[in-house]
């Protein structure tokens, strides 16, 4: 037989040679190739099944000596126990003997023998049944995990197998791996992006739902980015290569879902401690259930086939490969499931650390706003909006700073015949120059003192954003205010956030505290604290993570760049808009690949589905096991019982194990 319950997280991970389990541990590894095909295995259960029918019918109409009674029924054993006594004989030979195909081995042996016992029964039939039950649980467990694979690997299809470049003049389909950065190839509408690029001619529309789990096309032209792994909708691209195709965003994110089974919870660590003490222990149990009450009845003989029956039963239901194989199994399905939305989770640890999340800390700018500055209002008191804005934008037009940028967007036309010249910036306070003969300061309340105007604020405009002031020849003109607007969805995120239970919602800034006490107090953020250096939010955090409660987590959300040192030290670091972002993606242990917070919720919802159904395996599993281990020792349980037991217990908890892939729903 080929148990697949240890191995099967690391063929989940595409890691075969981390696939090994220690000495001790309940179920054995093996090389993906001795997987048996699903066909092949129903082929072989279909024989066994036939070649029993045929053994019990003989059985009935014909008087045998028990040893032709035996003959007659192991055809039907070899077919459906042959892989199970080759493996255990492998295993005993690598010196790690305690895995379910010894424990079927030895509980199907003593079956097949226990009639030549003095005061045995013939259980023949009994043997082979288990061994071919066993077979079909086998079928089961590889139906519903290759389902769960093929779902994931669905989900995750986003490296297209060939790319067409742009060669001596000829367009060639090669492999992506052999295109490097600076070529040039063509993306034809419905074909899959295959490489990270920018696009030097044409105009389409991407479908990124492979990525972001958003269905809204993205729309691109000349100078935009594209990122592997998107499918062109419309238009015919041309696209400049800026990355090689093993360092390109599928390839990154695929290397993510890959690596994340070598980053275990404690529910898998647990599973791992809790095998290898159990399988032993039981073992032992079973022989002192099989010689000590025989012997202390005094007359061993005649109670010794008694119970080592009970012995038998007891070793066939011991098996914990319920609990090996769904766990890991779950938390490989949730990271699926997660992934098909959008939001990649490093590891099981990390899924575990954010369905416990009671504390959820907020970077602000690009997080919670977008991060980008425009004008939010003109606030003219000399001349007109128009007039002031135009003026603000040629003064701050060779300027880099984020907030000229924004007033140059605003006032875009700088093709007219003013004439800008004695351009000064003064540092920290703004820029001065003459524009038409005309002196024009632009900046801060302290360059307006420095020039002698006379500056005033409009009542209620101080904490939308950063407030500009514009004078002209020393006399006050005016101002502009420059914000960085809430994104759409972040007053429903924090509501989100807050109905999954997360206790505590905190903000942290280096804004100015007008700013940020405005943000927080519009989305309903419980606290913030602002004008924070970076140093300085990682001591706040080391201060809200000895706050949490006890066995909760704490959560950071930042852009993943500038954040880098408080995502490594919070308990689960999320960064998100990452689509493209090498920085992000390498930052963080929860990666959102599009630019929505409200996408934070979605992932503890999943989160704590997930680990809400590998509790419910565990439990199941543990509870089902240990009422029929009773009932065995007491001599209550039948085999089949025990059969039940086992393989029952490991086909329901992998089938639960399943729905992690589907999405947990909101809470009303």
């Amino acid at each position: 037989m080929s148990c697949h319950c240890c191995n099967h997280a690391a063929h989940h991970s595409h890691r075969h040679d981390e696939g090994h389990d220690e000495p001790g541990v309940s179920c054995h590894s093996h090389d993906a190739d001795q997987d048996e095909d699903p066909k092949a295995r129903l082929r072989k259960i279909v024989v066994a099944a036939a070649l029993l029918l045929a053994a019990s019918v003989l059985q009935r109409l014909v008087e045998l000596p028990l040893w032709l009674q035996l003959l007659a029924f192991l055809p039907s054993y070899a077919v459906a126990g042959a892989s199970t006594l080759r493996e255990a004989a492998e295993n005993i030979g690598r010196g790690d003997p305690f895995d379910e195909d010894f424990l079927m081995s030895v509980a199907t042996i003593g079956a097949l023998v226990i009639g030549f016992i003095p005061g045995g029964e013939p259980m023949f039939a009994e043997a082979v049944f288990v061994m071919l039950f066993f077979e079909v649980g086998e079928l089961f467990e590889e139906m519903a995990e290759d389902n769960s694979r093929k779902s994931v690997a669905k989900l995750m299809d986003i490296r297209p197998d060939t790319a067409s470049v742009e060669r001596a003049g000829a367009v060639e389909v090669v492999d992506p791996g052999s295109v490097g950065p600076g070529e040039t190839i063509v993306i034809r509408p419905g074909e899959r992006v295959p490489l990270d690029g920018v696009v030097l001619e044409g105009a389409s529309s991407l479908d990124t739902v492979a990525l972001t789990g958003e269905s809204l096309p993205r729309d691109v032209t000349v100078g935009s980015e594209v990122v592997s792994g998107c499918v062109n909708v419309s238009g015919v691209l041309r696209v400049r290569v800026t990355r090689s195709f093993g360092e390109s965003t599928a390839s990154k994110i695929l290397r993510l879902i890959e690596d994340a089974g070598q980053n275990k919870s404690r529910s898998e660590g647990f599973i791992r401690r809790f095998a290898r003490a159990y399988t032993p222990v039981v073992v032992c149990l079973a022989i002192v259930v099989a010689l000590l009450p025989p012997i202390a009845s005094g007359d061993f003989g005649a109670n010794f086939a008694t119970w080592l029956l009970r012995a038998l039963t007891f070793l066939v239901v011991s098996c914990p490969c319920a609990l090996v194989l769904s766990v890991p199994l779950t938390f490989f399905a949730g990271i699926g499931g997660a992934s098909s939305r959008g939001i990649l989770i490093k590891g099981s640890n990390f899924m575990e650390a954010l369905a416990t999340a009671d504390t959820v800390v907020f970077d602000k700018t690009g997080t919670l706003t977008q991060g980008s500055f425009e004008v939010g209002g003109v606030h003219p008191s000399l001349v007109d909006e128009d007039q002031l804005l135009h003026l603000a934008a040629h003064v701050e037009r060779n300027s880099t700073h984020p907030i000229a940028a924004a007033l140059r967007q605003a006032y875009p036309d700088e093709a007219d015949d003013c004439s800008i010249t004695d351009v000064s910036e003064i540092a920290g306070r703004g820029v001065v120059a003459s524009v038409n003969g005309r002196r024009v300061a632009v900046g801060s309340t302290r360059l307006m003192d420095q020039v002698g105007a006379a500056w005033t604020l409009c009542e209620g405009h101080v904490d939308d954003g950063t407030v500009i002031h514009v004078a002209i020849d020393g006399s006050y003109a005016g101002h502009v205010v420059i914000a960085d607007r809430v994104k759409p969805d972040a007053a429903e995120a924090i509501r989100s956030i807050r109905a999954e239970g997360v206790r505590r919602i905190v903000m942290l800034t280096g804004d100015r505290r007008e700013v940020a006490t405005h943000v927080a107090k519009e989305l309903g953020i419980d606290e913030c604290r602002s004008g924070l250096l970076p140093a300085d939010k990682v001591d706040d955090v080391e201060r809200l993570l000895a706050e949490r409660g006890e066995g909760a987590s704490l959560a950071f959300v930042g852009d993943g760049i500038n954040d880098a040192p408080v995502l490594a030290r919070a308990d689960v670091g999320i960064a998100m808009g990452a689509m493209g972002s090498d920085a992000a993606i390498e930052a963080a242990d929860v990666v959102l690949m599009d630019d929505r917070p409200s996408k934070i919720a979605t992932a503890i919802r999943v989160a704590r589905h997930t680990l809400a159904i590998a509790r419910q395996n565990i439990a199941f599993a543990i509870a089902v096991k240990v009422a029929i281990l009773i009932l065995a020792t007491m001599g209550l349980a039948p085999m089949w019982l025990a059969v039940f037991g086992d393989v029952g217990v490991m086909v329901l908890c992998v089938l639960n194990a399943t729905r992690a892939l589907g999405q947990a729903a909101p809470r009303r």
